[in-house]
C-alpha cells in the first residue's frame, strides 16, 4: 500500500499502487472492488427537498445534486476512500451531481456544520484576506516538517484559486485555494462554501483539481443556492439578548478554512471547527478534506 497525505490539513487516504497493465488483480484490489460493489448496492440518494436536522437547514436539490445520509456517508469516507474513521466525525452527508456515483465523479461537496454561534459579518468591507495568505505560507514549514516526518509528501499553498467573497443577500461566503501536494501537475483545488446561520455555520467543503475549476465554481455556487436554514434558525433570526455569539467575523471564518493557526487577533481561540480538535497539534483548524481524487493521479481503482 502506499500511503499519501491529502487535502488542505490533516487527513490522510491509503491507496493501492496501481497493478501493472493486464496483470491480474490482487486479492487486495478485489477485496477492494467488491467493498465499492456492496457500498453502491445499498447507499441511499436523497433527492428534492432534503433535511439536515443537526443543521436545522434543507437542501432543495431538485433533480440535479443529491444527498447521501450520514451513515452512508461514513462508509463511502472509512471504507471506499480509505480515510482513517475520525475523518468522518462531524460529517453529516456528501452531495454529488447527478448522473455521478461516489467512485466516479468529479466532485463531492463533504456538508458539516459548526455550531459555534453566530458569526458576524459586520467585518465584510474590512477584512484583511491577503494578510490570511501570508499567515498559511508563514506555517508552512511547520506543517511540512510534520508531514516529511510521516512520510507524506510536502504541500505548498499556490495561491487563491478564488478570492473570498460575500454574498450579504445570503450572508454566504465562497472562497478557494490552489495547493500543490509533492510534485502533482494538476495542483488540488479547496473550494470552500460557508453559509451563515442563527446559531452556527454551515460549510460545503469540495475537492477537485485545479483543471477542474470552472466546473467547480459553477457547482459550488449553484449549491449554495439550494441551501435554506429552517425558520427561527436563519442569519436574521438572530436575537442579541438570547443567542450565543461566535466571536469572531469573516476573516476569522476563512482563517479557520485556510487553516491559519489560531490567534487572539482574529478572534479563534474559541473556535473548534469540524474535525480541529484532532489537529490542534499542528496548530491549524480543519476542513473536511477527503482523497478521493488523488485515485486519478495515483492510480484509480474502479469498482
Amino acid at each position: 500500500m502506499q500511503k499519501w497525505f491529502c487535502g488542505v490539513v490533516g487527513f490522510s487516504v491509503l491507496i493501492a499502487a496501481p497493478a501493472a497493465i493486464g496483470a491480474a488483480p490482487t486479492p487486495e484490489e478485489l477485496a477492494y472492488q467488491k467493498t465499492i460493489a456492496d457500498i453502491a448496492a445499498t447507499i441511499q440518494s436523497q433527492y428534492g427537498d432534503v433535511s439536515i436536522a443537526p443543521a436545522n437547514v434543507t437542501f432543495h436539490l431538485g433533480q440535479d445534486y443529491y444527498f447521501i445520509g450520514e451513515s452512508d456517508a461514513r462508509r463511502i469516507i472509512v471504507e471506499a476512500w480509505n480515510n482513517p474513521p475520525n475523518v468522518a466525525e462531524g460529517v453529516l452527508g456528501l452531495v454529488f451531481k447527478k448522473g455521478e456515483d461516489f467512485n466516479h465523479s468529479l466532485w463531492s461537496a463533504v456538508v458539516t456544520y459548526d455550531p459555534s454561534g453566530y458569526v458576524t459579518d459586520s467585518d465584510a468591507k474590512t477584512a484583511d484576506y491577503g494578510e490570511l495568505i501570508a499567515k498559511w505560507r508563514a506555517q508552512e514549514p511547520q506543517i511540512n516538517a510534520e508531514r516529511k516526518e510521516g512520510g507524506y509528501p510536502l504541500q505548498h499553498l499556490i495561491g487563491r484559486a478564488q478570492p473570498p467573497s460575500y454574498d450579504p443577500a445570503r450572508h454566504t461566503m465562497i472562497w478557494a485555494q490552489d495547493i500543490q501536494f509533492g510534485d502533482e501537475q494538476d495542483h488540488t483545488l479547496s473550494y470552500d462554501v460557508r453559509i451563515l446561520g442563527r446559531n452556527g455555520v454551515l460549510s460545503l467543503n469540495m475537492i477537485s483539481g485545479m483543471s477542474s475549476l470552472a466546473e467547480v465554481r459553477q457547482a459550488a455556487q449553484s449549491l449554495a443556492q439550494t441551501v435554506d436554514f429552517n425558520k427561527g434558525a436563519r442569519y436574521a433570526d438572530f436575537d442579541p439578548n438570547l443567542d450565543k455569539k461566535a466571536g469572531y467575523g469573516l476573516a476569522g471564518l476563512v482563517a479557520a478554512g485556510l487553516g491559519v493557526a489560531a490567534t487572539k487577533k482574529l478572534g479563534l481561540l474559541a473556535l473548534l471547527a469540524a474535525f480541529g480538535k484532532k489537529l490542534i497539534a499542528l496548530a491549524v483548524v480543519a476542513v473536511a478534506v477527503i482523497g478521493r481524487f488523488l485515485r486519478s493521479r495515483f492510480g484509480k481503482r474502479d469498482g
